[in-house]
């Protein structure tokens, strides 16, 4: 039998730091003291419980649901600019101050600005960005001479009517846990990366294909293994509205270099929410496709079976261009063969008569009243526009929960088993932290894991059966303060890391899509974020449930924004 009640509880746990957490982890990594700490770590967790749950279903190891109708290897990209030529040129009905995809190519087309001037002010305001007593450190590494090559490049196609795509000679930042030459690939490490990528990733080779400027590779938290976006070894990776708040992770600089200007789009990675969260905190846009939607080849091996990359951008439109251009079938990733044609259906129509929302109340209202607030008035925009909604109820959340962690945590520590005898102290304190909880799971648990993974798919099918996308604020919080005692070396907080996941991981857990897009901003000034989770292979729902939030919510820049584009 399911559990019919609401069982996602607040958890108030110690929170670690400086020096104390240092003296923590060399505790959790002695042999002597290791046992007893896991034991409490693991029940402080919900885990005791969770294991003497009766799942009966059977295990799905990867939450990959074919289409009926594939549309094979074969398949031809998506037309992003056909689509866009196409697409009625309707007023924006609220202030909106961000550069877009869009902008940028009309400001070639007409010749107002070269993609030489932009890449020249696109490398001088990342120096700005990190020239400053709270540097935003959105990049790992960023190569001017590799920028300005493809800029010439680029500008030279423009000189000959012969841009590759709307894309040609905009600027794109790229998460560094994706392969793109000329860089090393560090997914936030001190130690891995050490020699430039072979090849670039799909993602990658797909948007240097349609003529983006690539940026360099942007800071993460590293290994992907949190969500608050602080980094030991390449700096904490501070929020534009405000640089004194965390920006989420673990897509953090890549969130950072949509909201700072220095580029409309960017490629992040998701594996818990990695992409939503610090779109959300950041204030732009950011979706995680359907499971197996965008190929992952040339992505760091971290988390197999809850990994999705996928695009942050200042516009819904620059986040439907960007997952265009990346999405589809690739021969070099099986898990990216099964999927229908890539669509942007109905994007501009407005009219949600057709839409059904379903709202799980004690989840939806389980946040902050702030972040309640504003996404409650979003839901209630959606409603303006003709959408409806119905009461839905979606058990075991909690179990589901654990199941992600469980999957994540153990995956993530044998990706990084080969490096364990040689680098084990080279990982951040945090990072340490998790490895160790997920060195510590067994073979039951993963496998309990993936039986619970079954039970969740079916609870959301049956959830979907009856509304068309499911509404949830993004985060249960804004962008928290960064602690002055977090740095450099981290923190340990799993009270705060609980509320900015809360409703992030099912998601993964599940395969299903689910986007983020700005719901407003609370008392302080900081973003809030809606998230929307959307049926397998309905990202063109869910962009168009953005596009139409756009209509509704005016938009402010941040306090620390680069103006590239003279607008």
């Amino acid at each position: 039998m399911t559990q019919n009640r609401y069982d996602l509880e607040s958890v108030s746990l110690p929170r670690l730091a400086g020096r104390g957490l240092r003296v923590f982890v060399g505790a959790l990594e002695n042999p002597l003291a290791q046992p007893l700490l896991l034991r409490q770590l693991l029940a402080n967790a919900g885990l005791p419980p969770w294991r003497r749950l009766r799942i009966d279903e059977p295990p799905t190891f990867q939450p990959l649901v074919a289409a009926a109708s594939p549309a094979g290897v074969a398949t031809p990209p998506f037309a992003v600019d056909d689509w866009l030529a196409n697409r009625p040129q309707t007023e924006q009905k609220t202030p909106f101050p961000f550069a877009t995809v869009r902008d940028y190519h009309r400001a070639y087309a007409e010749g107002t600005l070269t993609p030489v001037e932009v890449a020249q002010r696109v490398i001088a305001a990342i120096a700005a960005s990190d020239d400053d007593a709270k540097p935003l450190r959105a990049f790992i590494a960023s190569r001017a001479d590799d920028i300005m090559a493809q800029a010439e490049a680029s500008a030279a196609r423009w000189r000959e009517g012969k841009p590759l795509s709307v894309f040609d000679g905009v600027p794109l930042a790229v998460k560094d846990e994706v392969d793109m030459v000329p860089y090393g690939t560090t997914v936030g490490t001190r130690f891995l990366g050490q020699t430039p990528a072979r090849e670039d990733a799909t993602v990658v080779a797909r948007m240097r294909a349609a003529g983006a400027l690539l940026l360099g590779k942007t800071n993460m938290h590293e290994i992907g293994i949190s969500v608050t976006g602080l980094n030991p070894h390449h700096g904490v990776a501070r929020n534009p509205y405000d640089p004194d708040h965390y920006t989420g992770g673990s897509s953090s600089g890549s969130s950072v270099a949509v909201a700072a200007g220095f580029c409309p789009a960017a490629i992040g990675a998701d594996g818990g929410g990695s992409i939503r969260v610090p779109a959300a905190f950041c204030g732009v846009v950011g979706l995680k496709p359907t499971f197996g939607r965008v190929s992952e080849f040339g992505a760091a091996p971290l988390d197999w079976s809850v990994a999705h990359l996928g695009a942050i951008g200042a516009t819904a439109e620059d986040v439907a261009l960007a997952y265009a251009i990346m999405a589809g079938p690739d021969r070099k990733d099986p898990n990216a063969q099964q999927q229908p044609p890539v669509s942007l259906a109905d994007f501009d129509r407005l009219d949600l008569s057709d839409l059904t929302m379903g709202l799980y109340t004690p989840w939806f209202e389980h946040a902050a009243p702030a972040v309640v607030a504003s996404a409650r008035q979003m839901v209630d925009a959606l409603q303006d526009m003709g959408a409806s909604v119905r009461k839905i109820e979606i058990p075991e959340l909690d179990a589901a929960r654990l199941a992600h962690v469980v999957i994540i945590l153990s995956e993530m520590a044998a990706a990084m088993q080969p490096y364990d005898k040689a680098h084990r102290r080279d990982f951040g304190l945090d990072a340490r932290i998790n490895l160790a909880l997920g060195r510590s799971f067994t073979s039951r648990d993963y496998i309990q894991a993936q039986r619970v993974r079954t039970r969740a798919m079916g609870h959301f099918r049956q959830a979907l059966a009856q509304v068309d996308v499911i509404v949830t604020p993004t985060t249960a919080v804004t962008a928290p303060l960064i602690p002055a005692d977090a740095l450099p070396d981290g923190e340990s907080d799993l009270s705060t890391i609980t509320e900015i996941m809360r409703f992030a991981f099912p998601a993964n857990l599940t395969g299903l899509p689910a986007i983020t897009f700005p719901a407003g901003y609370d008392a302080s000034g900081m973003p809030t974020g809606v998230q929307v989770i959307g049926g397998y292979w309905q990202e063109a729902l869910l962009l168009r449930i953005a596009h139409a939030a756009e209509q509704v919510v005016p938009r402010r820049l941040p306090q620390r924004h680069f103006q590239i584009l003279d607008r």
